[in-house]
């Protein structure tokens, strides 16, 4: 049997123009707790210095609604997100859609392209937190029931002993400061510029190299190629920047 479906042209709109907007994972969640006829939020676009700004406000009851469709006033999702536009010439896209029958017909092409970013504050810093503290792994403690007796072979020093060695010099009396608290310097420091070299983020936070580069490496990436090579930046789900600010980061 054919998995191929009919698509119905029949009342085609291609000349019907679409938005294609990536929205955050959280934020389209919220979304789908809206009722049938509900209101998720409203959508502004106006013309500033011949500039056109678009920005998306989240439905106040959405903002504090939990997974289970509660409203709960301590769970404050932030409610501004301005758009970062990009131009959609490069390439043409389409959106599809399929019916009850598994009919498949075409609802517009896309003539524009954005990012819906939320506006860095308060409530936006307490939902990575809390992001952050979910995929955390779980630490098991377990209590053996006999010594371990293993017998190794000596040796005038291990190899990963001369490196820690190594490290501790080059890091000198770092101490190791609170998880979150290194979280926010990294935020905050992110939120001034789009990439940094490793050496600049430990002169920042002020934090031994190899705890630094573990945190590092659950929030960010480091550029092996390009024009920044060698720096960090952070991972997609945790860039905030203001629109446009990417942009020119990334020009030369």
């Amino acid at each position: 049997m054919s998995d191929k479906k009919e698509l119905n042209l029949a009342a085609v709109r291609q000349n019907k123009g679409v938005w294609l907007v990536k929205v955050p994972k959280y934020l389209s969640q919220q979304w789908d707790k809206a009722t049938e006829k509900g209101e998720v939020g409203k959508l502004s676009i106006e013309k500033k210095q011949g500039k056109t700004e678009v920005r998306f406000s989240l439905n106040e009851g959405l903002a504090t609604m939990t997974a289970a469709g509660e409203k709960d006033e301590s769970l404050q999702l932030p409610r501004e997100y301005p758009f970062t536009m990009h131009t959609a010439s490069a390439q043409t896209l389409a959106v599809f859609c399929q019916g009850d029958a598994d009919e498949i017909s075409l609802e517009g092409t896309v003539v524009h392209r954005a990012e819906c970013r939320p506006v860095v504050s308060d409530s936006y810093m307490k939902v990575k937190r809390l992001q952050i503290e979910s995929v955390k792994p779980q630490r098991l403690s377990q209590q053996l029931d006999r010594a371990v007796t293993t017998i190794f072979k000596p040796v005038a020093n291990h190899d990963f002993n001369l490196e820690h060695e190594k490290k501790k010099k080059s890091e000198g009396k770092m101490v190791r400061a609170d998880r979150q608290v290194v979280l926010d310097m990294l935020f905050s420091a992110f939120e001034k510029h789009q990439y940094y070299s490793f050496k600049d983020l430990v002169d920042i936070t002020k934090q031994p190299v190899t705890y630094l580069k573990e945190i590092m490496r659950e929030i960010g990436t480091c550029n092996r190629k390009g024009a920044h090579k060698s720096t960090w930046e952070l991972k997609p789900e945790y860039r905030h920047y203001q629109p446009g600010e990417e942009e020119e980061e990334k020009s030369p």
